[in-house]
């Protein structure tokens, strides 16, 4: 087993000098992308806007302006610092997870590198899944819900409209992306945890009802107190769960097999 492994002992500082080289490289990936995103930091929110002028159009009010505002002098640039980090990540990160997998996969058997590798890979596609469906399906939806509570004003009524802040427009969408994305790898952590023998397909179904609770109480924790969405993050964290207790089985399949396999070499 211990030729599997591609790492030699060396010592410590060794180690030491590989990892600040990897932070380095990780850290530049991130600052080279968050220049640029930075430069271009007014036509990404503009591309984050796009939602609320969806919500606007499925609202009927397609002939108002969609404006946002902002209340203090330094509000829109610490804005749009958040909008280049938030995007800068985006941009950088299969650089830094390639320098993560870079330092842990000497000192991994060839087997264990087969089966980390594709859910390095895994993990982002679902995380970008679960940002496009917050960007194209539930900020859209969000957002109408809001315009719904909108006043248009006369027969004694005061005219109430929405106008969002910069800042709290992208604390919403930001805080509905990353609860999505990490709802997302819920398939990607359970079947790791099944591939080690943590937990096994059986565990998942018998904890099913638990886990439906828990998704509300996280849905509610990670998203802005609406119903809304609220139940449309729990919605999609309960069919992810299914969707683990599968891959679970299939993993446990697998494992048999490969049992079988050995034990039928072993006799040969």
């Amino acid at each position: 087993m211990t030729s599997e492994i591609e790492d030699k002992p060396q010592p410590l500082i060794e180690h030491l000098i590989e990892l600040r080289s990897r932070l380095i490289w990780a850290v530049g990936a991130f600052f080279v992308a968050f220049l640029v995103c930075f430069f271009f930091a007014k036509q990404l929110f503009n591309i984050l806007v796009q939602p609320f002028k969806w919500a606007v159009s499925w609202a009927g009010l397609s002939h108002r302006n969609v404006e946002l505002i902002y209340t203090a002098p330094q509000e829109f640039f610490f804005t749009q610092i958040k909008v280049a980090m938030f995007s800068a990540l985006v941009l950088a990160f299969p650089i830094i997870a390639s320098q993560v997998y870079k330092f842990v996969a000497p000192g991994l058997y060839k087997n264990e590198r087969a089966a980390f590798l594709p859910f390095l890979i895994a993990s982002p596609i679902l995380f970008l899944i679960g940002g496009a469906l917050v960007y194209f399906f539930f900020t859209p939806m969000v957002m109408w819900f809001f315009l719904s509570m909108e006043q248009g004003g006369g027969n004694g009524e005061v005219a109430i409209q929405l106008l969002p802040k910069v800042s709290e427009y992208l604390s919403l969408i930001m805080s509905l992306v990353f609860a999505f994305g990490l709802v997302f790898q819920l398939p990607v952590i359970t079947t790791l945890l099944a591939r080690v023998g943590f937990i096994t397909s059986e565990d998942l179904k018998a904890k099913r009802k638990y886990a439906i609770v828990i998704a509300f109480i996280a849905a509610a924790i990670l998203t802005p107190p609406d119903p809304v969405s609220q139940i449309g993050l729990a919605i999609p964290a309960m069919l992810l769960y299914e969707i683990s207790i599968y891959t679970a089985r299939m993993v446990e399949k697998q494992r048999a097999e490969a049992d079988a396999a050995r034990e039928l070499a072993e006799r040969d």
